[in-house]
């Protein structure tokens, strides 16, 4: 697979009047080779002709040899930037090197051209633009897992949602929870906002002690492969009121509504106005105020984008979430997340977790 991928690259680069390619984002070097390090630059992959090196460390000498396919491993001592001098064929005067502007530091950027003078560094948007948003076989089978994982995790803490427990400390299980059932690690830091938290879209986990009568708000993904998965619920603590309930099913209606849109060829925007347009007609427009969904892989927010802002269209294979939410300050919200496949004719979603609002 990584042949294939490399291939692809290097069709691109051939596009783009590129000569070769410097990849530093530890998740890009883990989809085009195998390996995968603990930060950027632990793994520099380069791309020089018909040839591909992977510059790394005396730490990761024996991952590196198991992991790494289609480059040629180097362990370099000192700074792998300053190694690619001896890189063949790279040092070359106007040599045009590719690479992504949104993922290299100008710190980095001016290290290498410290130690290749000769290269001209270029921005290599077309080589980079809509980098692994469609999924092969092996990919939707690790975010399938990831996902899997996740709504048994959910499950399995149900019981655990009662008056007096800290978020923190329902936070802590649906982690524990996600490793013993095969999680790498959790795919982002966790969120578990209850009562009037509930209204902070990115509210991570407190200190707060859950109360009778919260809402509260899990978001919160596994890892299997590297793949991720991002999933929100929401329940309420007790009897639900009126009042929540209306929310509730609002955001649902439109979750629902926005998926059914989903397929190969819709845009972005529309998929989001499907789901925004209900949510105001409700006489909640003002509460809802992110994007519906965005697409998931090695990292949890890559394209395509379901957003008013989006120039986005789906394609099959991408994976998307589908994500409205309801915000009131000093009161609570409600968010509900799937992760979706989208297929020629349609879409699949691939998250089992009940969706009705759960009294617990």
């Amino acid at each position: 697979m990584s042949a294939k991928r490399l291939a692809a690259v290097r069709a691109q680069l051939q596009e783009s009047n590129l000569d070769g390619l410097i990849v530093v984002n530890r998740n890009q070097v883990r989809y085009l080779t195998g390996f995968y390090g603990h930060d950027d630059l632990d793994g520099l992959l380069v791309l020089a002709g018909r040839s591909s090196f992977l510059f790394t460390d005396f730490r990761y000498t024996d991952d590196a040899r198991k992991s790494v396919r289609g480059a040629k491993v180097e362990i370099v001592k000192g700074s792998k930037i300053a190694a690619l001098k001896e890189c063949p064929g790279l040092g070359g005067a106007n040599f045009r090197l590719g690479y992504d502007a949104a993922t290299m530091t100008m710190a980095i950027a001016e290290q290498v051209r410290k130690h290749l003078p000769g290269c001209l560094l270029v921005p290599a948007e077309k080589v980079f633009a809509e980098f692994g948003w469609v999924k092969d076989g092996s990919e939707l089978a690790s975010i399938q897992e990831a996902v899997d994982i996740s709504d048994r995790a959910f499950e399995r803490i149900l019981n655990l949602v009662i008056p007096g427990i800290r978020e923190r400390e329902l936070a802590a299980e649906l982690e524990y929870q996600m490793a013993m059932l095969g999680s790498e690690k959790p795919a982002f830091e966790t969120i578990v906002a209850s009562g009037y938290r509930a209204a902070m879209p990115h509210g991570l986990a407190s200190a707060k002690k859950v109360q009778k009568g919260d809402f509260v708000t899990f978001d919160f993904g596994a890892t299997v492969g590297g793949y991720l998965s991002d999933i929100t619920r929401t329940v309420v603590v007790g009897r639900a009121t009126s009042r929540q309930k209306k929310v509730y099913n609002t955001v649902l209606k439109a979750q629902l509504a926005a998926i059914r849109r989903i397929k190969a060829g819709a845009s972005g925007k529309m998929v989001d106005k499907t789901a925004r347009d209900l949510i105001k007609r409700a006489g909640y427009g003002k509460n809802f105020g992110h994007g519906t969904g965005h697409g998931i892989s090695m990292e949890i927010h890559s394209g395509p984008r379901l957003s008013p802002l989006a120039d986005d269209n789906l394609k099959a294979g991408n994976v998307v979430t589908v994500e409205p939410g309801i915000y009131i300050s000093g009161w609570g919200g409600v968010r509900i997340e799937d992760d979706v496949l989208v297929t020629r004719n349609g879409c699949r979603v691939l998250n089992r977790a009940p969706k009705n609002l759960l009294e617990l």
